[in-house]
Parts: C-alpha cells; sequence; structure tokens
C-alpha cells in the first residue's frame, strides 16, 4: 500500500521560508509524477508544483512560479517544496500528491492524482 507522509509546514510572516518534504512508501512503479496541492478554506484544491520521476519536466502554478522550488530524490522517493518570499495568500492546507504516469506529469488537476498524503498546514500572516 501506497503512502505518502508530510512534512513541515507551519506558521511565518509574509516574505519568509518554510520547507515541505514528503516521502512515498510502498510505490509499486519507476515512472511516476509528484507533487504538492494546495486547498484554501472555501476554494478549491489547486496544482502548485509538480516534478516527473526523472527529475523533469517540472510545473510551477503562475502564482508561485520563481518563488516556489520542488526537488526529487528519486532513490528515497522523497520530494520536497522549499517556499520562499511567502505571502499570505499561500496560506492552507498543503498536500502531496503521486501518480503512476509515463512520460511526463498530467495535467496539474486534483483528479489527475490517486494517491494523496494527508495534509500540512502553512499560515503566512501579514
Amino acid at each position: 500500500q501506497v503512502q505518502l507522509m508530510e512534512s513541515g509546514g507551519g506558521s511565518v510572516q509574509a516574505g519568509g521560508s518554510l520547507r515541505l518534504s514528503c516521502a512515498a512508501s510502498g510505490y509499486p512503479s519507476n515512472t511516476y509524477c509528484m507533487g504538492w496541492f494546495r486547498q484554501a478554506p472555501g476554494k478549491e484544491r489547486e496544482g502548485v508544483a509538480l516534478i516527473y520521476s526523472n527529475g523533469g519536466r517540472i510545473y510551477y502554478a503562475p502564482s508561485v512560479e520563481g518563488r516556489f522550488t520542488i526537488s526529487l530524490d528519486n532513490t528515497k522517493l522523497t520530494i520536497s517544496l522549499q517556499m520562499n518570499n511567502l505571502k499570505p495568500e499561500d496560506t492552507g492546507t498543503y498536500y502531496c500528491a503521486a501518480t503512476k504516469v509515463a512520460g511526463s506529469c498530467p495535467n496539474p488537476w486534483p483528479i489527475s492524482f490517486g494517491m494523496w498524503g494527508q495534509g500540512t498546514q502553512v499560515n503566512v500572516s501579514s
């Protein structure tokens, strides 16, 4: 059974930084896409950053481009999300997600991902 375990998150002031990590265990495939989604209260879950299993084919949401960096350690099946220059609008629950796929990551829609972590909270105050 695949498990995604998130760590990191917390509370920071605007302009600060946080780092999220997600470790996958029991993953059955060498080709996959992993990434981060977030959901703010009253809003739909949105894709933030995705990375393919070869470390390439990276996607960033326009709202985080240039501020967030996703990375992959495929020997440990772990991804990280370095979040810099955080803004209050980055506040939300951040979820790690994964899907088995060949070639590249799918569109950054939650429905494209079948495996999810429990979520970790990020709060950015102004």
